[in-house]
């Protein structure tokens, strides 16, 4: 038989659960710092807008189909002189005329105008569409790229620490050993000054991570708080550069949306010669009129009419407009070619920055590997008086630069896969977001965005180092040699 849970233990539990998922919350993962970008960064909600207010022109052209009906009324003096009035005995003469009327105007035939602004309001929808994507995916991988940066600086301010903790050691054991007498002043001033090369560099690392911190605020819309690490892409990369290029020329949105805008240019173009065909309107209306044309009384008619519009001559408006917009399709074919290259261009530059990335990491693991092992021997010969002070401080160096580029090209590794993506138009897709769905309301966003503009997230982890920096080396003592 169990055991009762005693109630303070459960109230213990509680609160370690509730706690943990505190902690769980106020991490950021980056998926939720992209999904968070495309839903609140400026940039793609007017994007949105402007693919909202295309669908609102694709019904005004639709209207075109549909029969408009106008009513009129009206009511003033009139003085009327015509034979009527003349028969009845009139100079002229002055009545109050009344007037109402009501007709309706279907188009029939247009020269397929209407059909042809349909089909151009169409892809200019599909074309915005795209750009909302390619707009989204570039927006998508500066948030990437901000991520990553904020953990590559978080990176390279820990190895300026360990690196000035480094010196500080070796500071107090060249201390030791001139106060023991077999040290010399000259190392002691070496490492002071290698030390404060070492603090300058941690400054600089700093400074560095609060511009990545404002980059992160400025793309994401949020502080980088309590960053998870950056995963490699999962999934969906693909596995030769033929078969990148492929993928992004058939999928990526900026190209997608310039071959929508050629289309848009042939509707154009479709839409400009409507004026070589005659139209043909069913024109269906009423009139009540009292007192007009000097006559009193009512004056009321009926029609029902199909006409034909048909316009001979224009002084050759109609033949320029299509010499226009064929030049219009031509401009449109020449940006979806310069697209594609550009398309082709970015992939390639991605795919060499990934693999050049990948063979590089693998090579600078070794550089570390071997440094610290040459770091340790050096450390013991120096101790024998074997190597000078120099030498450690070289060995130390080198090994703290190895260990830096190496956090540097891991990060670009990473980046260079989810550039992979971005070229191939597959970021949205990756990260489950669709910037025309998942977006926030232009005020929650701007709000949010105040509430942390003037905060930050790497604030108290810079601080506690600021106080290490400030800790003056002591004044050389006197010892052997100089």
């Amino acid at each position: 038989m169990e055991k009762p849970v005693p109630e303070m233990v459960k109230k213990l539990i509680l609160f370690a659960c509730l706690f943990g998922a505190m902690e769980t919350a106020t991490a950021l993962t980056l998926k939720q710092a992209v999904q968070h970008a495309l839903r609140t960064n400026p940039e793609i909600l007017a994007q949105r807008s402007e693919y909202l207010a295309r669908q609102q022109e694709l019904e005004q052209a639709r209207a075109g189909y549909l029969p408009s009906v106008d009513v009129t009324a009206g009511i003033g003096f009139e003085r009327s002189d015509n034979n009527a009035t003349r028969l009845l005995g009139y100079d002229n003469r002055d009545l109050t005329r009344k007037e109402a009327g009501i007709g309706l105007n279907q188009m029939l035939f247009d020269g397929f105008a209407v059909k042809s602004e349909v089909e151009r309001q169409q892809a200019r929808i599909d074309s915005q569409r795209y750009a909302l994507g390619g707009t989204a995916e570039n927006t998508g991988l500066d948030a990437v790229n901000a991520y990553l940066r904020v953990l590559r600086e978080q990176d390279l301010v820990k190895l300026s620490e360990q690196n000035l903790k480094v010196h500080d050691r070796i500071f107090d054991q060249i201390q030791l050993r001139i106060q023991a007498g077999v040290g010399k002043r000259s190392d002691l001033e070496q490492i002071r000054g290698r030390r404060a090369s070492a603090a300058s560099n941690l400054l600089a690392d700093q400074a560095n991570l609060q511009d990545a911190e404002s980059s992160f605020l400025s793309v994401v819309g949020d502080l980088p708080r309590d960053l998870e690490a950056a995963e490699p892409v999962a999934d969906g990369l693909p596995t030769s550069l033929r078969q990148a290029i492929e993928l992004a020329v058939g999928n990526h949105p900026t190209l997608l949306s310039a071959k929508a805008d050629v289309e848009a240019a042939k509707a154009q173009d479709r839409a400009a010669r409507h004026g070589f065909y005659p139209k043909f309107n069913l024109e269906v209306g009423g009139t009540w009129n009292d007192d007009i044309d000097g006559i009193t009384g009512r004056n009321d008619d009926l029609t029902a009419m199909v006409r034909m519009r048909y316009n001979l001559y224009a002084g050759g408006r109609d033949q320029a407009r299509t010499r226009q917009t064929t030049e219009l399709i031509n401009q449109a074919r020449d940006i979806r070619d310069r697209t594609h290259r550009q398309v082709v261009e970015s992939m390639r530059l991605a795919w060499a920055a990934y693999e050049v990335t990948r063979d590089q990491a693998a090579y600078q693991l070794q550089h570390i590997a071997a440094s610290e092992k040459t770091r340790d021997a050096y450390v013991k010969q120096f101790t024998l008086g074997q190597r000078t002070l120099l030498d450690v401080l070289n060995m130390e160096n080198e090994l703290y630069q190895a260990r830096r580029d190496y956090a540097s090209t891991r990060y670009d590794h990473i980046l260079a896969q989810y550039r992979i993506l971005v070229a191939m138009g597959g970021l949205e897709r990756y990260f489950s977001v669709d910037p025309i769905t998942a977006v926030a309301e232009r005020g929650e966003a701007a709000e949010a965005f105040e509430d942390v503009a003037t905060g930050s997230a790497v604030g108290d982890r810079i601080m506690p180092l600021r106080e290490q920096l400030n800790r003056q080396a002591p004044a050389s003592g006197g010892g052997t040699g100089n």
